[in-house]
């Protein structure tokens, strides 16, 4: 049911430190349990990485939930070595701007990606 989802998910929560979001091509129209979750990371003030699956490097509005499209979140593509940078660099300029009060939306540079391989 969606009840014991929803209990699952907020269990996971309490353990989490960084919420990754996963961005496809029907991500922006999925309600039932994406929007939840992504209302669950705000509120929980959750570090957000948000993945472009068709290796867009910046905010895909296309595709993206318009609830995550004016928070303080990177947007990166869909690649193993940027979602690692990241995860480890992310969280920690995430509460930097927060702290400044800054709730922009980034993207990594192409110089991110070029030291990494990419």
């Amino acid at each position: 049911s969606e009840a014991s989802i929803k209990a699952g998910l907020q269990e996971r929560f309490r353990n989490t430190k960084v919420f990754v979001l996963l961005v496809g091509e029907s991500t922006r129209y999925l309600y039932k349990f994406v929007r939840w979750e992504i209302e669950q990371a705000i509120k929980r003030n959750l570090p957000i990485i948000i993945v472009n699956l068709n290796g867009t490097r910046t905010r895909d509005d296309e595709r993206c939930p318009p609830i995550v499209s004016d928070k303080l979140a990177v947007n990166i593509s869909f690649n193993t070595n940027i979602l690692q940078y990241a995860l480890e660099n992310w969280p920690d300029f995430h509460f930097k701007k927060q702290q400044e009060g800054d709730d922009t939306s980034y993207h990594y540079k192409d110089s991110v990606y070029k030291d990494l391989g990419l």
